[in-house]
């Protein structure tokens, strides 16, 4: 094996990657042959519930072979994959590294819910790898060691910088990995059957198997299947809508055909009386909920005093158990205290509020800002406030992506530093080529439910949507307010995270493209948490256990080490998953919003200004997570929550929480360079470390 800083031989890369393409076009075709057995078998009759299994067992069975055939304990191996990986395939391993749950579930999902508000991930997200092309990557790999950390110590020296990198790397990869791992349950949950807690231990298998057995190698050649198949998953079933809807293959072709039919489908249910009927129903609830709040002790002693009574009264009345049971469990289910009340109240009034609103609460499809800029004060005030909104998720979106640890140690894997940036590149279209197409299906899927689902009788419903009910009622639910029996727009309660996965079902597809989307779904999930997990536990093991707490552990104490931190962080993930902590977006956002302010300004200072120091680099990575993390406390309810804090949520200059580092990230860079200014200069040897990683590369 070549030294880190070596070229890897011509001859030897390009027959490597000879062998992977028979290998994985053979794999492919096996895919495809798969899938058709699958629909042929359906045709005569195998249950559904057979076919989720056999897509969650074929699959998980081959990342599996493929962990088990890539084990190692080679210390270069399992952190770097030995630095061999050829630009194209490690395009497509990163490119499902980065397909996270968020991406193949929840940006269609968001898409369909904000509009053209939800354009600002696709943007942010692909524009984020322009950044790390140009800025950070192929000094990562010119620097070839195993992880971010790794460069942070050496760039800046002690061993403090070094821990504050792991920690905050451990930190927000976990933030990370539990979205995934939710995402692995919901999927597991729909494909098989089992509930959605046992859900996320039964796919958690699936990760561990590849990430514990062979680090980086095993996981590299798992993400590269594992692309394959979440990219035909995604596109099959919005290719077939757009054929069912404008018979043309290509959706991105018809997208603005559609949208525009959309449009018009808007105004007919913004006028519909039915639907009005509705709006009413929750202006009057959040106006009963408002009469609630304004004596919340006096609300719930009444309400209290009254399911007691109504209990009593069944028991004297000689109800049935099941009647006096259901009184009793709606008297347990009342709040518990006045605080809990409050909180409670307040947020099914702003729920109710927000679905009293045109089209359940969601924007015109096509509207770019809320407001007008030639309206009202009020109206010009809301168009500015929506328009810097999506402007700073668009920058807190890129500087996440460049500061995400799991993405930037993917590119300490290729040969060369030209290969790094051609890698950068097949990832930028592979990751592209899902992006173009989530646009055209938000809308294509809109239009299938505005037109297919909304208007049609309760009762005469597809099965399909009970089955989803029954995994989740908070991401599918229906409430027939109005009496009459028939769904409208208002009383379909969706999630964002299942938009894609019911897209098959929606389009008339046979259940066996569904199973396909779901083992897509879970292709992603398990690959990103795969390159988490690995990133977790070598931060611990190798950054903080080998570099600063015992240099002398051997490289197979080091990677076992890291094969058990592995298991116990995958673990705890999945225990924090059980409990449904938040939607996969906001979760995803918020490791993005803490990289980006925690280490983009380390990282690319530390590159291309030389005056900066180990003190700045503390205080700019210390300064930047604690403001980030403060003011996405200070700002979101539920995390106002979860830490205890009091009183209702306020905003900085109305920016949401999704958009913390748009605070973070500047202050941090602020104080790297006031404390370096104010500090003594990096010693020489950082001086001539940064003159060799901007050096042209040699030839070979």
């Amino acid at each position: 094996m070549p030294p880190p800083t070596a070229h890897t031989e011509p001859g030897a890369s390009q027959g490597l990657g000879s062998r992977l393409n028979r290998i994985y076009l053979w794999y492919t075709l096996g895919f495809a042959a798969f899938v058709l057995v699958l629909a042929l078998l359906e045709r005569i009759g195998l249950p559904k519930s057979w076919i989720g299994f056999s897509f969650l067992a074929a699959t998980v069975i081959v990342y599996a072979g493929i962990g088990i055939i890539g084990r190692t304990t080679d210390i270069d191996e399992y952190y770097v994959a030995g630095r061999r990986v050829p630009a194209f395939y490690n395009g497509l391993a990163a490119g499902a590294d980065w397909m996270s749950a968020a991406s193949f579930i929840g940006m269609a999902g968001t898409l369909y819910l904000s509009g053209y508000g939800g354009l600002a991930f696709v943007m942010g997200w692909t524009g984020g790898f322009c950044l790390v092309a140009i800025l950070i990557a192929p000094f990562m790999r010119r620097f070839a060691q195993f992880t971010v950390p790794d460069f942070l110590g050496a760039r800046y020296g002690g061993e403090a910088v070094r821990l504050i990198g792991a920690s905050a790397a451990v930190l927000i990869s976990f933030v990370y990995v539990v979205a995934q791992i939710y995402g692995i349950g919901l999927i597991t949950a729909r494909l098989t059957g089992l509930s959605f807690e046992l859900g996320v231990f039964v796919g958690l298998g699936g990760v561990l198997v590849c990430s514990f057995l062979g680090g980086m190698r095993a996981v590299t050649w798992t993400q590269v299947a594992q692309y394959i198949i979440l990219i035909a998953a995604y596109l099959v079933p919005v290719v077939w809508l757009s054929i069912k809807q404008t018979g043309v293959p290509v959706p991105q072709a018809v997208y603005g055909y559609q949208l525009q039919k959309l449009s018009e489908r808007e105004r007919e249910l913004i006028q519909d009386p039915a639907e009005l009927s509705v709006r009413r129903y929750y202006a009057e609830h959040a106006k009963l909920l408002s009469g609630k709040l304004e004596d919340v002790a006096g609300t719930l002693a009444r309400e209290r005093t009254e399911a007691s009574r109504r209990v009593a009264a069944l028991k004297q009345q000689g109800a049935s158990l099941a009647e006096i049971q259901a009184a009793e469990k709606r008297r347990a289910a009342l709040p518990k205290t006045e605080a809990e009340a409050s909180e409670q109240w307040q947020r099914g009034r702003a729920a109710d509020e927000q679905r009293a609103k045109p089209l359940a609460g969601m924007p015109p499809h096509a509207l770019p800002f809320s407001g007008d800029p030639e309206g009202s004060a009020a109206e010009r005030e809301s168009f500015d406030l929506s328009r810097r909104n999506f402007l700073a998720l668009v920058f807190c979106l890129m500087v996440g992506t460049a500061g995400l640890p799991h993405i930037l140690t993917r590119y300490y894997t290729t040969p060369s530093v030209g290969e790094a940036r051609r890698s950068v590149a097949w990832s930028l279209l592979f990751i592209g080529l899902l992006y173009f197409t989530a646009p055209a299906l938000a809308v294509m899927v809109k239009y299938e439910v505005f037109n297919s689902l909304v208007g049609t009788p309760i009762a005469e419903l597809p099965s399909w949507i009970g089955q989803w009910m029954k995994v989740d009622p908070g991401l599918l639910s229906i409430n027939d307010v109005n009496g009459d029996g028939v769904l409208q727009l208002g009383e379909l309660q969706m999630g964002g995270d299942i938009v894609m996965l019911l897209t098959p079902e929606l389009a008339g597809l046979p259940y066996v493209v569904a199973g396909m989307v779901a083992a897509g779904g879970l292709a992603a999930a398990l690959s990103t948490a795969d390159g988490l997990l690995l990133t977790i536990s070598s931060a611990l093991s190798h950054d903080i256990y080998y570099k600063v707490l015992n240099p002398r552990a051997s490289a197979t104490r080091r990677v076992t080490l890291s094969k058990a931190l592995l298991l116990a962080t995958a673990l705890s993930a999945a225990a924090f998953a059980a409990q449904k902590p938040a939607d996969i977006l906001f979760l995803v956002s918020a490791a993005f919003s803490l990289a980006g302010a925690t280490f983009v300004p380390s990282l690319v200072l530390g590159v291309f200004w030389q005056r900066a120091n180990r003190w700045g680099a503390i205080a700019g990575m210390l300064g930047g997570f604690a403001l980030t993390l403060f003011y996405m406390v200070q700002a979101h309810d539920g995390l106002r929550l979860l830490f205890g804090v009091p009183g209702p949520a306020t905003l900085w200059w109305g920016i949401q929480p999704i958009s913390a580092a748009v605070f973070g990230l500047p202050f941090s860079v602020l104080l790297i360079v006031l404390v370096s200014l104010l500090t003594p200069a990096p010693a020489q040897a950082v001086r001539e470390l940064l003159a060799e990683l901007r050096s042209p590369p040699q030839p070979g």
